[in-house]
């Protein structure tokens, strides 16, 4: 292999591990749901790297299928009071959004890069 060549990274290793899509160790986060400016091992420019809403889409998808039909489900089976069913839907809607938000990023910046449609150098 020569020098700045890459081999290709696995789609769900640049997802679920949230690594660089070129190189595959770099993280790709700066911050909670930040892209770095450039990936620390490979130097890939990451600066203008916009996943766009597809994320946020995919996560209310989702995630508000299974509180749906849970809270559905917890409804017909024990019926709780209005509080229970705020106190166990809330957190756990927050709590999935944050988890689902950086893999799914992370996939779809992976996705991007594998289609070369981020509009720079890149290295299949």
């Amino acid at each position: 292999m020569r020098a700045g060549e890459y081999p290709p990274v696995p789609f769900l290793l640049a997802a679920l591990a949230c690594r660089c899509p070129r190189c595959g160790r770099g993280r790709l986060f700066g911050g909670l749901l930040k892209v770095a400016a450039v990936c620390p091992v490979c130097r890939l420019d990451l600066a203008s790297e916009d996943a766009g809403d597809g994320p946020a889409v995919f996560v209310v998808f989702i995630l508000g299928a299974l509180v749906v039909a849970g809270a559905i489900l917890a409804e017909i089976l024990f019926s709780p009071p209005l509080w229970v069913q705020l106190a166990l839907w809330t957190p756990l809607t927050l709590g999935g959004s944050i988890l689902l938000l950086r893999p799914l990023k992370a996939g779809l910046i992976a996705l991007q890069y594998r289609h070369r449609a981020l509009g720079r150098d890149a290295n299949p």
